[in-house]
């Protein structure tokens, strides 16, 4: 049951965040169709854009993604499935230098 709990824990952590970046294309994706929606409508003299909901939903896809390529990026290194570019960087331990001699 203990197992069971921690794996619904772990979904969750990651669905959280994945819900988290859709909210923020959504807003995103609403405030540029509102401002193109508005050009079409005779009655409103000045449109202006929404940047509040837009930079919003830029923050919410930002940190979305970015926990998740993060997470993904992680698990893969202690998995060993990465290229040499994603690897960690170890400090280079060179034999044979002056000093040691």
């Amino acid at each position: 049951m203990k197992m069971l709990v921690s794996r619904f824990i772990a979904i969750l952590i990651l669905v959280i965040p994945g819900f988290m970046a859709m909210k923020g294309f959504l807003m995103m994706k609403d405030a540029i169709f509102l401002y193109i929606a508005v050009h079409g409508d005779d009655s409103v003299t000045n449109p202006s854009f929404g940047w509040l909901p837009f930079l919003g939903g830029v923050a919410l896809f930002v940190l979305g993604v970015g926990f998740l390529g993060g997470w993904i990026l992680f698990r893969d290194r202690k998995r060993n499935y990465v290229g040499p570019r994603f690897k960690k960087k170890r400090p280079s331990t060179k034999s044979g230098s002056p000093s040691e001699s």
